[in-house]
């Protein structure tokens, strides 16, 4: 009986300890196939920025070789049309019936638009007249004295003659971004299949310059910004990140405005739907009013870019986008990276682009949005923006035809009789400045 019960203890242990080493062996092997996995994907991670690295350069001879094929054919429809012009010439009277067609245009970004020495010089005059405009503006004002250069939205690519570039977010920044994303060395098909943001992307490549850097470069850099009408470029940037509360990072600051300029029922919960572009208007103010700093979607590009301390070589306009585009990349001799480049899809230009989903453009619901505002409000409104108006010639008073004559206060306290029509004047530069001397990058 002793012996069965020492054997029997005894097998228990060896059990016990069979276990144990089963257990080990399991947790060991669960160990080496996970060091494997990650070990496997560190590698796809840095096959892939290899690919990513090396690409662009396949890339970069194809541009170059249809840009190449696309010169010859355009010399040879030219010396074609010389030839039965010619023809035509030594013909007599009969020439007038039967007229050489004019050879075809040179490749450009918009199919519609046709690039020519004629329009190069109207196009070049026109930015020499917004420079100018520009420049008077800051010597009325003495805005170089107010807002010294802010370096902290610039791209410089020293590899590209100088390129130089203030991003002003929501005017057509999307599609700057993704040309010095392909400035930066990133292959096409790479830059439509990431999800990793093209800010970030860029940043990589083009890290933000130092003062003195971007000081000592911008005298023989080409640099550009691009502009746009001051209250369509707010009304974008609400519509993408604050109306409907749909813009998970923005989302919090959403509810901050809902909670403090609207009114709610006794009781009953707080409205989802986001603030309206009038509450959005009177964060805005009340932000400028407290002097604190502007989120970069809005900030003011007096304040952001400082267009009178950078003495930027081209100005160039939302409204003549794709003149204007050119017209740089042909300046900096970026004709065989830049033009012709394939579009991106349409899903993720949307993204990128933080376009509405509508698909509809702000400029075209102005007069739907700003009906929502009076008088009041507006004249507050463009103490903010009134510099940007002036500086990039943008006319403020037609914004006086689409919002209410009297304040809300004014028809609240005339509900027991006619409403009085506001006597508030349009707000002067001077007013602007006085509420942006702490103004400068924007967070």
């Amino acid at each position: 009986m002793l012996i069965r019960l020492r054997y029997g203890r005894r097998l228990q242990t060896y059990l016990k300890i069979g276990a144990c080493v089963l257990v080990g062996l399991c947790y060991f092997a669960f160990l080496f196939r996970e060091s494997l996995n990650a070990y496997e994907h560190r590698e796809r991670a840095t096959a892939a920025e290899l690919e990513a690295d090396s690409e662009p350069s396949k890339q970069q001879l194809k541009l170059k070789r249809q840009q190449l094929q696309r010169q010859r054919i355009l010399a040879k429809q030219q010396e074609q049309g010389k030839g039965i012009a010619g023809g035509n010439a030594s013909a007599g009277s009969s020439s007038s019936q039967a007229a050489a067609p004019p050879p075809p245009p040179a490749t450009t970004l918009n199919p519609v638009y046709e690039y020519s020495e004629e329009l190069h010089s109207r196009t070049e005059r026109e930015l020499q007249r917004r420079s100018e405009h520009l420049a008077a503006v800051c010597d009325r004002y003495k805005l170089q004295e107010k807002y010294p250069p802010n370096p902290w939205e610039f791209f410089v690519s020293p590899g590209h003659n100088n390129l130089v570039w203030c991003n002003v977010f929501k005017a057509a920044s999307s599609t700057w971004m993704y040309y010095f994303n392909i400035l930066a060395g990133y292959d096409v098909k790479y830059l439509q299949r990431t999800e990793t943001q093209p800010l970030e992307l860029a940043r990589k490549r083009f890290p933000r310059p130092e003062l003195g850097e971007l000081m000592e470069l911008l005298p023989s850099a080409l640099s550009f910004l691009f502009v746009r009408d001051p209250f369509e470029r707010i009304l974008s940037a609400y519509r993408n990140k604050l109306e409907g509360n749909k813009n998970t990072f923005y989302k919090a600051l959403g509810n901050k405005i809902v909670h403090r300029y609207r009114k709610r029922n006794l009781g009953g919960p707080w409205p989802r739907c986001g603030p309206t572009f009038e509450e959005f208007v009177r964060f805005l103010i009340a932000e400028h009013a407290a002097g604190k700093r502007f989120d970069e979607h809005w900030a003011p590009v007096y304040s952001f870019c400082t267009p009178c301390s950078v003495n930027f070589t081209i100005i160039g306009k939302t409204e003549t986008f794709q003149r204007d585009s050119e017209f740089i990349i042909r300046q900096a001799g970026l004709e065989s990276l830049l033009l012709g480049l394939g579009k991106l899809p349409q899903r993720k230009q949307r993204k990128i682009g933080n376009q509405a989903r509508s698909g509809v453009k702000s400029e075209a619901l102005v007069e739907r949005y700003f009906a929502d505002l009076d008088r009041s409000t507006l004249d507050q409104l463009l103490k903010i923006y009134r510099i940007d108006f002036e500086l990039f010639d943008y006319d403020y008073r037609r914004y006086y035809d689409m919002v209410h004559p009297w304040s809300m206060e004014q028809s609240t306290a005339a509900s027991g009789g006619p409403a009085v029509a506001s006597t508030s004047t349009t707000p002067s530069i001077a007013s602007g400045l006085a509420g942006h001397s702490t103004q400068g990058q924007a967070t």
